[in-house]
């Protein structure tokens, strides 16, 4: 009985010895973060999104933040190789479609894991094929990746009307979050 008894203690305090070194060292972080994460900032924490690096561009003649100052934007950072964001393409392309008239715009900046997704024409292939609308820009040369922090595949970033952050998503998830986010900052007035 002893035995066991001892045996017990010793899972426990394992358990507890290797939890407090993951917290400790920020591995618990490292570990969840392919489950999405999301930040919302409030008005007064967000900083203004950086503007887009120059790429080509899809769907849209060059777009720059500046000129969509008025409207909310959703910019989303993704590559057609990633199931995550074949995944998330389907919310995205219905919020493009069902709030553009109210005043949202979606971006798509396609930075490229594999060599293969660096090829314009490979892109417009996919673009088409995958049915997307809004305008995409390439970021081969990871620059608007870059200036937004950006670490994974896809992120979504939503911009108020004064074209300041507010949103930060990565991964799949939060649909229903970032919808009501869309509604609330459309419905904003601008200041």
């Amino acid at each position: 009985m002893d035995r066991r008894k001892n045996l017990l203690i010793g899972i426990v305090v394992a358990i507890v010895v290797v939890a407090g070194l993951s917290y400790a060292t920020g591995i618990t972080k490292l570990l969840l973060s392919p489950f999405g994460a999301s930040a919302e900032y409030k008005t007064s924490e967000s900083a203004t999104a950086p503007e887009l690096a120059s790429g080509e561009w899809i769907n849209s003649q060059p777009l720059k933040l500046n000129d969509l100052r008025g409207r909310v934007v959703l910019i989303e950072f993704w590559t057609f190789g990633c199931i995550n964001c074949r995944n998330t393409l389907p919310f995205v392309k219905n919020w493009q479609y069902r709030y553009r008239e109210k005043g949202l715009t979606v971006i798509g900046v396609h930075s490229p894991e594999f060599e293969e997704e660096r090829d314009v024409e490979h892109l417009r292939r996919e673009v088409t094929s995958l049915g997307i609308r809004y305008p995409v820009v390439t970021d081969n040369d990871y620059q608007t990746w870059n200036a937004y922090k950006v670490d994974a595949w896809p992120t979504v970033f939503l911009l108020d009307k004064q074209g300041r952050i507010r949103r930060m998503r990565v991964g799949e998830g939060d649909y229903d979050e970032t919808e009501k986010l869309i509604q609330k900052l459309l419905a904003e007035k601008e200041s």
